[in-house]
């Protein structure tokens, strides 16, 4: 049973339309008219075949469909696995028809002859079953692989958009809004040249969050460069208290991972710390010899809880999932708190 739950439905399906009329035709090819003359050769042969085909169906076939789908998963491979499964299912069938020869001369079967013509003709049919059946079978297949993926696009486009909702809305809110342009005004008045800078870095902020729903992934430089004109905008306000360590192989660089990333990471950090002269907050971000970008943090939670949807986190780790490249991993004791996350290779 363990086999069987691993066919789609459409699988089983498919094969109980087909069966049932390569039986009654491979029969024929065995025994003659007498197949259709006398009920009980039909009754006798029709059970035989269908337990031997049945059992090949379950137990070879459907196991070599199993391993070719294994190891050509991709929607992309569908023509390539068909070309190396047809040939592996027509092998095992031909040994399966021999073998069905043999046990019927065995049996005795009434009317049964071993006839060239009949046992070429029988091969044929086995081998055009095949290619009939596997069309259909990776045909469907291919479409449920075709809409599984258009399904985790719109899951993917969805959360996407849901993380640039949410980075947006928090930085648009009151609060930062306030935040930022107390910070700009006493720029201003202190030192013009700073003030500048910051619009620029503010600038560079909002134009990658207007961006970041235009692709699934982006490079590692792409969401570093963000990331530092993210932080400048909270150093600003925060001063020598938050300070950020950068430790990144120069080979990941141009590896890829979700836009925002890094942005929720680091909000995430600095919502839920403390960050005082006296308790400096320390963002540390680096690449690991495994190829996965670990962003961690000096742990000193708030004394008041401050409340969280966790739509950072989840929404990270979904995207994740959606694309189907690993896992994030989350580690916290009372001294460190980090998350770790794999780096894609690009296309």
């Amino acid at each position: 049973m363990k086999l069987l739950v691993t066919y789609t439905k459409q699988d089983i399906w498919i094969a109980l339309a087909l069966l049932p009329a390569y039986i009654l035709l491979m029969n024929y090819l065995l025994v003659g008219s007498v197949y259709f003359s006398d009920i009980w050769v039909f009754a006798r042969a029709t059970t035989v075949s269908t337990v031997v085909f049945g059992l090949a169906y379950q137990l070879v076939h459907a196991r070599i469909g199993f391993w070719f789908r294994k190891q050509f998963s991709h929607f992309k491979q569908t023509p390539k696995r068909m070309l190396l499964m047809i040939p592996a299912h027509i092998v095992c069938n031909l040994a399966i028809i021999s073998g069905l020869f043999f046990l019927y001369k065995a049996a005795g079967f009434k009317g049964y002859v071993y006839d060239l013509t009949s046992f070429e003709w029988a091969l044929a049919l086995g081998a055009l079953m095949n290619i009939v059946v596997t069309c259909i079978h990776e045909g469907v297949y291919a479409f449920e692989l075709w809409q599984q993926k258009l399904l985790e696009t719109e899951k993917l486009r969805k959360a996407n958009l849901q993380s640039q909702f949410e980075s947006l809305k928090q930085q648009i809110n009151p609060h930062f809004l306030f935040n930022c342009l107390n910070s700009l005004s006493s720029l201003i008045e202190e030192d013009a040249e700073l003030a500048t800078q910051f619009i620029d870095e503010m600038s560079n902020v909002y134009r990658y969050l207007l961006r970041s729903n235009e692709s699934e992934l982006t490079t590692l430089e792409s969401e570093l460069n963000f990331a530092t004109s993210y932080f400048h905008l909270l150093s600003t306000r925060y001063g020598s208290n938050l300070r950020l360590e950068e430790e990144i192989d120069p080979a990941y660089r141009r590896y890829m991972l979700p836009p925002l990333t890094l942005q929720l990471l680091m909000e995430n950090v600095v919502k839920h710390n403390v960050i005082m002269p006296q308790q400096p907050l320390y963002i540390r971000l680096n690449t690991t010899v495994d190829g996965r970008l670990v962003v961690s943090n000096n742990l000193q939670r708030r004394p008041i809880k401050v409340p969280s949807s966790r739509i950072g986190l989840a929404n990270i780790a979904s995207k994740y999932s959606l694309l189907g490249q690993g896992e994030i991993d989350i580690d916290e004791n009372p001294q460190r708190f980090s998350v770790s996350l794999p780096l894609l290779v690009s296309d």
